[in-house]
């Protein structure tokens, strides 16, 4: 025997549940990778904030390397490159130098540098903390401050202990935006302020180059895929 089917109503008929539903269309945007860089950082916080760059066209390949000399960052960073089968575009490495160490961080950090750069690779370097180019977000400074001075500056302005919230995965999933939508922030101001600091101490050796922070120029080089 047929089953018996339900009949609908004359006045159910448009009734949300008994419409058919219409397929949708989308407009699929299809955005081809245009450029692979790798961005081999000594730490969370750089990482974090690199990856959180609203890209298109370009692929950023984030490695953190915490824990390593700078020099043997630079040395894994030519190991990747001759080992894998990508192709990138740019190799940046990240790391700052800590004044407080004294005089061996100081050869490591001038080292590391010229390392890298007679390999062809770029380096967003900060000395003395990379959070002076926050820092920059904010306020110009051509004072040798220690990194101490930053974490207190960054604590007020987001109102937490920065140097142990400010470190934790939670907070620089966050700081990205933060930056960018605080009003008292300034990313644009903070290339200016940057540059000009670098071009005053770019003939110093890198370890007198203080306060400076070369970041800016991986930032510009990834604002030139930021989505608008």
């Amino acid at each position: 025997m047929p089953k018996k089917t339900k009949a609908t109503k004359v006045t159910d008929a448009d009734k949300p549940w008994n419409r058919k539903s219409k397929t949708s269309v989308y407009k699929i945007e299809s955005i081809s990778m245009n450029k692979t860089i790798v961005i081999v950082c000594e730490g969370q916080t750089e990482k974090v904030y690199f990856e959180s760059f609203p890209v298109l066209g370009l692929k950023v390949k984030a490695i953190n390397l915490e824990g390593q000399s700078k020099l043997k960052l630079v040395e894994l960073t030519q190991d990747l490159v001759l080992t894998t089968n990508d192709v990138y575009d740019a190799i940046w490495c990240v790391f700052d130098m800590d004044v407080k160490q004294g005089a061996t961080e100081y050869s490591d950090f001038d080292n590391s540098i010229s390392k890298a750069q007679s390999l062809g690779y770029k380096v967003a370097y900060s000395n003395d903390s990379f959070e002076l180019w926050f820092y920059l977000h904010y306020n110009y400074t051509d004072t040798q401050n220690n990194r101490t001075y930053y974490y207190e500056e960054l604590g007020k302005r987001f109102e937490i202990n920065y140097e142990k919230e400010g470190k934790k995965l939670s907070f620089c999933l966050q700081l990205y935006n933060l930056l960018m939508d605080d009003p008292y922030s300034s990313q644009t101001e903070a290339i200016v302020r940057a540059e000009k600091l670098f071009t005053k101490h770019k003939q110093l050796p890198f370890h007198q180059q203080n306060p400076v922070t070369t970041v800016y120029q991986l930032v510009q080089e990834l604002n030139k895929n930021v989505r608008q």
